[in-house]
């Protein structure tokens, strides 16, 4: 299971400018931790990789950061873990807290931005601090890919325009950033199986559940990386482990996990497993899962994936 990243405790690698632009020196053989005052090391300028908001992804992304010698710095809105403080305010036009960010080649946003200006403030303000030789990824969520109720929907699909998160990301990608939309996060902490007593109430909420979409924080950090590598300006996409998922197999499936549970937990388990075979003889359903022509909406990532030649490694979730 993955667990939260003290920034403190790992020998990383940064890098700070050459006399030549865009040089890196590299050096790895220093910690990167807080000085009594709690704030960085002063002489981190200059990163390759900046993640805004370290939070559950960066558990698989920093790991993955260190593997292929990328050096990068991360922020929480505390400085926790040896992090740099820092929390983007929209209504805010200084530029003072931008000047304790390293300038960086990519830039990640993995905290929402929603409605208009947003996102043109924080590049803004970040760019007039370290200039504008700088990428932005931003991290979304496949819910805005809803106008195709019954159909596949690719990256280049039809989307909720009007969604808050989907008009700032929009006006990132008119910045020549790239939205990275996700499907379900799962990993580490975050465990599908034990979703089932939020997402089931009665046998109406199964019977009603269709396909899902799922992608593991390892996948996540894959992607990421992938797109700071081969950088596609005023680009969407759609990323999931490439699956499509039958609720009702999951349900199954879940229902008969065996690891610890409450006896109410078991009940529970007990009384879905029940209504879905219920449900499987009322609708002529001779197994699990269901024809995927049946289920409703289905998202159709391959072609991220191919793009950037690169797959997801994942095992498939169960």
């Amino acid at each position: 299971m993955s667990q939260r990243h003290d920034f403190r405790a790992h020998r990383v690698t940064y890098a700070v400018p050459d006399s030549k632009e865009g040089d890196y020196i590299q050096h790895s053989n220093i910690k990167l931790h807080t000085s009594p005052s709690g704030m960085l090391l002063q002489q981190m300028k200059q990163v390759e990789f900046l993640i805004l908001g370290a939070g559950w992804t960066s558990n698989f992304l920093v790991p993955q950061l260190e593997v292929a010698n990328i050096p990068y710095a991360a922020t929480t809105t505390t400085g926790r873990d040896g992090t740099i403080p820092f929390k983007f305010d929209p209504e805010s036009g200084d530029a003072e807290p931008y000047k304790r960010l390293p300038a960086a080649a990519t830039v990640l946003i993995t905290f929402p931005l929603v409605g208009h200006n947003q996102s043109k403030a924080l590049v803004g303000l970040y760019r007039s601090v370290h200039g504008a030789k700088n990428n932005w990824i931003q991290l979304g969520s496949t819910g805005i890919f809803n106008q195709l109720p019954s159909e596949w929907s690719t990256s280049d699909s039809h989307y909720d325009k009007h969604d808050k998160r989907a008009i700032a990301e929009d006006e990132l990608l008119s910045l020549h950033g790239s939205v990275l939309n996700l499907s379900g996060l799962y990993g580490g902490e975050r465990v599908p199986a034990g979703w089932l007593s939020r997402i089931v109430k009665s046998k109406e909420d199964i019977k009603k559940r269709g396909a899902v979409h799922f992608v593991h924080g390892d996948d996540v950090a894959r992607a990421i990386i992938g797109t700071h590598r081969n950088f596609t300006p005023g680009k969407r996409w759609i990323v999931s482990d490439l699956r499509v998922y039958d609720w009702w197999d999951l349900i199954m499936s879940f229902s008969a996990a065996t690891s610890s549970s409450t006896a109410e937990e078991q009940q529970l388990r007990q009384q879905c497993t029940e209504w879905v075979t219920e449900l499987m003889a009322e609708e002529n359903i001779r197994a699990l899962p269901r024809d995927t022509s049946t289920l409703g909406r289905k998202l159709d990532s391959i072609g991220f994936w191919r793009h950037h030649a690169i797959w997801p490694q994942h095992k498939r979730l169960a």
